[in-house]
């Protein structure tokens, strides 16, 4: 589950604003522009105050000596008791939601986000989203996962069909029995109707023993067939008569087998285009898209981005090894403002690669970023710049970098597995996966 959010409301005068706030990390109160909430206020200093959020929320005065007031919230105290003031000069304290904070003539108010819309809490899949186009998305899954028809599910690649699959499927009558997961496009030709339906016995040369297929592996389950659109035409058919009457037959026999299973396909082709070109069936076109689920890009719902971002560093918390609660400002502003053509999937690997690099507890976002969406040089013209390196490129050589300077020791105080803010096991792991060994003497 992502960390609660909360929102910032600025009284000033007449005027009221609202800021979101990240669920962990440092926001940032002052008059500047460099601040994260910015009060246009001379009674304001131009950095006031630090406001931190995570499993506590805390606020620091940093205004150099005009202090903030910290009103304790109605309730807090029994009925007739004065509500208690504290104020803080260049010192910290934690602070409670519903409390009012009074930055010169400014009063400010932590408060709970309205309630964010997810998978986990609409139909139990682990996606994070606000985007209300997506909340909406998640409200017809959540529908439809209650009848048993077909649903064909529209996106580009690594926008979360599988996620929503799953999700459908978890919150089914079916939920208890298997999800089967196919990927259409990852078998080869000649093994698809195998893996499908299942052969006997000598069906063909290697077939030493009878198989059963995924259909039959899914029997009163779900059946997901990711890449739909890349099922050759002799076995569309064929997945048309399971759709219609729920009959299979192995590879080798002539046997019929029934089976109850649910289809949910998914593709990132535009079908109706690939049925106009005769390239897929019409009538298994409409038998799939009984209920079709377009899901936008992830640059049709920025909104999104940051609640996600915050989602993967918590999820990373466990298997990295390492805490990451602060992202600057123009981080955030940066993975924003990328059109992530590899969507969701794409912006995983980008914070997995940036957490993996950064020291401490602040998110080093540039050295990443810029192996996918290199910047222009001012220094140099464009013919001069170098080629662009790929993230586990710019992960390996980090890695090695620190290595070099730790003499290759990882264990203990400064030594790599420290620097980088990663268990020992952990870097061990990275390292195999990069194949990165230590070079030879000598050599």
């Amino acid at each position: 589950m992502p960390p609660e959010a909360h929102q910032l409301a600025v009284f000033l005068g007449d005027a009221i604003l609202t800021f979101d706030l990240p669920a962990v990390g440092e926001v940032t109160i002052g008059r500047g522009e460099g601040n994260s909430v910015r009060i246009d206020d001379p009674s304001v200093s131009r950095r006031h105050a630090i406001l931190r959020l995570g499993e506590r929320l805390e606020i620091e005065d940093v205004s150099g000596g005009n202090g903030i007031f910290v009103r304790e919230k109605a309730g807090a105290r029994a009925p007739g008791e004065t509500l208690g003031v504290r104020q803080l000069v260049r010192r910290r304290a934690d602070l409670g939601v519903g409390e009012r904070i009074l930055l010169g003539t400014a009063s400010v108010v932590i408060r709970r986000a309205p309630a964010i819309e997810t998978a986990v809490t609409e139909i139990g899949a682990g996606a994070v989203v606000r985007d209300p186009a997506m909340q909406a998305l998640y409200q017809q899954a959540a529908r439809v996962a209650r009848a048993s028809i077909n649903v064909l599910i529209l996106g580009e690649t690594g926008v979360g069909k599988e996620l929503i699959a799953k999700a459908i499927h978890d919150k089914s009558a079916r939920r208890d029995a298997t999800f089967v997961r196919v990927n259409c496009a990852a078998l080869p030709a000649t093994l698809i109707e195998s893996e499908l339906f299942g052969h006997e016995k000598g069906a063909f040369t290697g077939a030493i023993a009878r198989k059963l297929g995924r259909f039959e592996l899914a029997d009163r389950g779900t059946i997901f067939l990711d890449e739909i659109g890349e099922l050759p035409l002799d076995l569309q058919a064929k997945l048309l008569r399971v759709l219609q009457d729920g009959r299979i037959e192995r590879l080798g026999s002539q046997a019929i087998h029934q089976v109850d299973v649910r289809v949910i396909a998914a593709t990132n082709r535009d079908l109706k285009a690939a049925v106009a070109e005769r390239t897929f069936r019409a009538d298994l076109y409409y038998r799939l898209a009984v209920f079709p689920i377009g899901v936008p890009s992830l640059r049709e719902r920025r909104e999104d981005i940051p609640l996600l971002v915050w989602y993967f560093l918590g999820q990373l918390r466990g298997t990295l090894g390492k805490s990451i609660d602060k992202i600057p400002p123009a981080a955030m502003e940066r993975l924003t403002a990328y059109d992530w053509p590899g969507n969701i999937r794409e912006l995983r690997n980008v914070i997995e690669r940036a957490a993996i690099i950064s020291q401490g507890r602040t998110l080093l976002l540039d050295d990443v970023f810029e192996a996918i969406h290199p910047g222009p040089s001012a220094s140099a013209p464009e013919a001069s710049l170098p080629p662009t390196r790929t993230l586990e490129e710019v992960e390996r050589a980090y890695i090695v970098e620190v290595l070099d300077a730790c003499g290759w020791r990882i264990r203990g105080r400064q030594r790599a597995a420290e620097r980088l803010g990663l268990h020992p096991s952990t870097l061990y792991s990275r390292m195999q996966k990069l194949g990165i060994e230590r070079p030879t003497r000598g050599g």
